[in-house]
């Protein structure tokens, strides 16, 4: 939640944060960015330290040390120890994010899981909603560096919190070891990844430093691949890399990711552009999403336990592609019920599909990688927007806001993609002892694995 309020309350503070230390727009879109960057190249390797050292240990460096990097953000004194601190910020965001979800499967009990993750998807739903009026308030009345003031005491609290609780120790990961080279080959994709897209709406999908940027992430992903086959330290284990159900989550999370937030994006354009609204008044008109978020979290997961993975991932996936459909067909008359409608069809969605994936997710982790696989899991989340924002601008004109009727179709075929791997989703929820199922057929260490090296069954409390 204090992530999402971050990123969320950031937007509306940075006009009043540009006019106070006479920054420049590139400046200003860096405090944005640089932030991005680290947390999306770091996410993977965070949650394997966690594996190695422990969860519990890294959520606590990871939220104290973005508390602190939040305070350094608000008393900067100009904007390039701004968008310094922010790329810290970052770091330790990387850190906290994966090692709630693995210490989410450890202390739940199989029967609370479920619930759990509703809560957890309610949570970020109600943190991205409150957000801009959280941060509008605080700009208006305190400044742009209360919202990063703000963090400071929430950010103990958490940690008080964490400190207060007892979580079961899972057995030691000998093979957790992180590999410096890969993970180094990692970051690097991921950076320059993140980087190239977020450079797409000033740069085009055709410009130079756009291809330049996705042929470099070819190479470093390339590089990172040959490396990954060779070493005896990959940091993303072949007992992740074959799960065919943690595979197909990622990409569930990827595809309907990128249709949500590059949607909101295009909207946000067409509401107070082309339908002249304030920002409040357009403010408005999305909180249904919001609502349907929360309220349809808990919906989602008796769903889940009734009809199983596969099912509502892709009734989750329909709804989102449905909505985005809707959205693209709107016009400057078109009337808020049907806006208020469609938003809130595209929240419901969401969140089956949030849900749904992150069950999968956590409940098909092979025993030892929750750290890792919550990383990927993060990942997906932060490159979907980055992605989505992407392609709504690249299928507008140069130099012309994205609107519905160009952009949208384009997401609502990136939205359609995610019924694919919906379809590869489990029909049914695993039984407490399953073997993880890899795209081959073969248990997740391979047929020639000895004994003494194999993954062990799956506890309980892992299942969903």
């Amino acid at each position: 939640m204090i992530v999402a309020l971050d990123g969320t309350a950031l937007i509306v503070a940075q006009p009043s944060l540009q006019r106070e230390l006479g920054a420049s727009a590139d400046q200003v879109q860096w405090t944005s960015t640089s932030y991005l960057l680290t947390v999306a190249a770091l996410l993977v390797v965070a949650g394997r330290l966690g594996d190695r050292y422990g969860h519990q240990r890294l959520l606590l460096v990871g939220v104290l040390g973005f508390g602190a990097a939040s305070g350094g953000v608000a008393l900067a004194p100009g904007i390039g120890w701004v968008i310094g601190l922010r790329a810290l910020q970052g770091v330790f965001g990387a850190l906290l994010q994966p090692a709630t979800l693995a210490l989410l499967q450890l202390a739940s009990p199989p029967d609370r899981l479920g619930r759990a993750i509703a809560i957890r998807t309610s949570g970020i739903g109600v943190a991205s909603g409150l957000g801009p009026l959280l941060g509008g308030a605080l700009v208006a009345h305190l400044g742009w560096q209360a919202v990063f003031l703000i963090n400071v005491p929430i950010t103990l609290a958490i940690a008080a919190c964490a400190l207060a609780v007892r979580i079961p120790a899972p057995a030691a990961n000998r093979s957790a070891r992180l590999g410096l080279t890969g993970a180094a080959l990692l970051a690097a994709a991921l950076a320059v990844l993140v980087h190239t897209l977020a450079g797409v709406p000033a740069h085009g999908w055709t410009g130079t430093s756009t291809l330049l940027g996705l042929a470099a992430t070819a190479v470093a992903a390339a590089l990172f691949a040959g490396h990954q086959h060779r070493t005896a330290l990959p940091i993303v284990p072949p007992a992740v890399a074959r799960s065919r159900p943690v595979t197909a989550a990622m990409a569930l999370l990827l595809a309907c990711g990128s249709g949500l937030f590059g949607t909101l994006f295009v909207t946000t354009f067409f509401l107070q552009d082309a339908q002249r609204l304030d920002p409040l008044a357009s403010s408005l008109r999305g909180l249904p999403l919001t609502a349907l978020m929360v309220l349809g979290s808990p919906v989602a997961a008796a769903l889940l336990r009734r009809h199983g993975p596969r099912r509502v991932a892709l009734a989750g996936t329909g709804l989102v592609t449905l909505a985005i459909a809707g959205l693209s067909r709107l016009g400057p008359d078109s009337g808020w019920p049907g806006i208020c409608a469609l938003f809130a069809v595209l929240g419901a969605g969401f969140a089956a599909v949030m849900v749904t994936a992150t069950g999968t997710v956590v409940g098909d982790t092979p025993p030892g990688y929750a750290g890792v696989v919550g990383g990927l899991k993060q990942t997906a989340m932060n490159i979907g927007p980055t992605l989505g924002i992407a392609i709504a601008v690249g299928a507008a004109p140069v130099a012309a806001a994205p609107a519905p009727g160009t952009a949208l179709p384009a997401l609502t075929v990136v939205a359609a993609l995610g019924l694919l791997p919906a379809a590869l989703l489990p029909s049914r929820t695993r039984p407490p002892d399953h073997q993880v199922t890899t795209t081959d057929g073969t248990s997740p260490n391979g047929p020639s694995d000895p004994p003494h090296l194999r993954d062990p069954p799956a506890p309980p409390h892992a299942v969903l």
